[in-house]
């Protein structure tokens, strides 16, 4: 299989879903860049660079370089979705969905019911999330819980090309509004992914790592965090067992439940704030359902409760690392080494 970035495996999925369906059409700031303007009309690709090359082959019919307002391209796109299309929306940064909040939370994911389920709305927004390269308070947040609490939206989080791609696929081809959230510091990385179209299905968790002494749930990057983590304390004795839940809406908690029910100790990553995030409602539904499983108190590793700094040594604080993950499962296991 050939080797791809993350990045290349996104914009690999957008060209197959657009060959393969003439529905599907994309919509946002910058995704064809400099468009309608003297010089090149492919100028960027979307912040980061993942949709250039796009508008060369597929026109600016299906490719739509959209103004600077996105409660207004994000309204379009779902009138489009509800009328037939199958758009895909860049929305950018995560943070810029306070500005369309309505579109995506009140709109999007509440037409299907309440139109009694006689239209759909399947569209697919693409967003970048979390820190790590200095974006600063309003460009580097990590919004999936928030997302999560809306009934009607799915909510993707994916971890390696692979993931991406074949979970991006699945999102295009859903008939529900999708969250697609991409971890700004995974854009690079790179692995082996089939050229061939292919699906990963929604509410499957994926265990990454079988270990007997501990649960590891996180989500985004720090499901890479936890790996490194897990490597240096498998040579203390301790063994983790990693869940990357991939989507936190649906969330897979029967893979959760039955992991901790094994290991007995529950240690969630995530890189939110610390209430009511991921962590808290992962921790909330195993002290619920798996309570008699425990063996020690659930244990939670996030960022504190305070807006992300802009400087790198601060934001390097502000992050979970290694370090954090292996005190909070050292501590869940008694580990006196």
């Amino acid at each position: 299989m050939p080797l791809k970035t993350f990045r290349q495996a996104i914009n690999d999925t957008l060209v197959q879903e657009m060959q393969r369906d003439v529905r599907v059409i994309l919509i946002g700031e910058d995704i064809a860049g400099g468009t309608g303007c003297e010089g090149d009309g492919d100028a960027w690709g979307g912040p980061l660079g993942v949709t250039k090359g796009l508008i060369s082959e597929f026109g600016p019919d299906r490719v739509l370089d959209t103004p600077i307002s996105e409660a207004a391209f994000m309204g379009a796109a779902v009138g489009a979705a509800m009328n037939g299309l199958r758009p895909v929306v860049d929305l950018m940064f995560n943070d810029f969905v306070s500005v369309c909040f309505d579109q995506v939370c009140n709109q999007a994911a509440k037409c299907h019911y309440m139109y009694g389920g006689q239209n759909s709305v399947p569209m697919t927004i693409r967003a970048n999330t979390g820190a790590g390269i200095s974006t600063a308070a309003q460009h580097s947040q990590s919004l999936h819980p928030v997302f999560s609490f809306f009934p009607g939206l799915k909510v993707v989080v994916p971890t390696s090309p692979y993931e991406a791609k074949g979970l991006l696929t699945t999102a295009i081809r859903d008939d529900d509004p999708v969250i697609f959230l991409e971890t700004k510091l995974l854009y690079d990385m790179e692995e082996d992914v089939p050229d061939e179209s292919y699906e990963i299905p929604f509410g499957e968790a994926n265990i990454l790592r079988e270990g007997g002494d501990v649960t590891i749930v996180a989500v985004g990057r720090m499901v890479h965090v936890a790996t490194e983590a897990s490597a240096a304390l498998a040579r203390k004795g301790i063994e983790c067992e990693i869940i990357d839940p991939r989507t936190t809406s649906p969330l897979d908690t029967e893979t959760i439940l039955e992991s901790v029910e094994e290991t007995g100790r529950l240690v969630i990553v995530d890189e939110t704030t610390p209430r009511c995030n991921f962590a808290t409602d992962v921790s909330a539904m195993v002290a619920q359902e798996g309570f008699a499983f425990l063996k020690a108190p659930i244990r939670m590793v996030t960022a504190p409760h305070t807006p992300i700094p802009f400087a790198p040594n601060l934001e390097q604080l502000y992050m979970p690392d290694p370090a954090k993950v292996s005190a909070a499962v050292q501590q869940v296991v008694g580990y006196q080494g």
